[in-house]
């Protein structure tokens, strides 16, 4: 069974990095599109990233396009989201999701499993 847990979230000045991680503790990770989606207070959940396994494709939001890479460790289990010259506007609870399948989906209707969340708050 799909548990995942995310960590590396905080508080960090504008311009700075971080960078999310995401395990698996269930170990069932290798078969699963793995995703990162966001949440601004009052605000919709929107999809950040996310990769496939089969086919190894990833595919990105369009506001964080060449500042966030998102990356997958199958040894570990693990997902990765670095986040790079990050802006006051990246404020949000992020969130790793998995769903079976191949492709990298955006919608985050179409995960069936996701972690509990880490805070990410960047400072003006």
């Amino acid at each position: 069974q799909v548990q995942l847990v995310e960590s590396g979230g905080g508080l960090v000045q504008a311009g700075s990095s971080l960078r999310l991680s995401c395990e698996d503790s269930g170990r069932t990770f290798s078969s699963y599109v793995m995703g990162w989606f966001r949440q601004a207070p009052g605000k919709e959940r929107a999809f950040v990233a996310a990769i496939s396994w089969s086919i190894r494709g990833t595919s990105y939001a369009e506001s964080i396009k060449g500042r966030f890479m998102m990356s997958r460790d199958d040894a570990k289990d693990t997902v990765y989201l670095q986040m790079n010259y990050l802006e006051p506007e990246a404020t949000a609870d992020y969130y790793c999701a998995a769903r079976p399948g191949k492709y990298a989906l955006s919608d985050p209707t179409m995960y069936d499993y996701w972690g509990q969340g880490t805070q990410v708050t960047v400072s003006s």
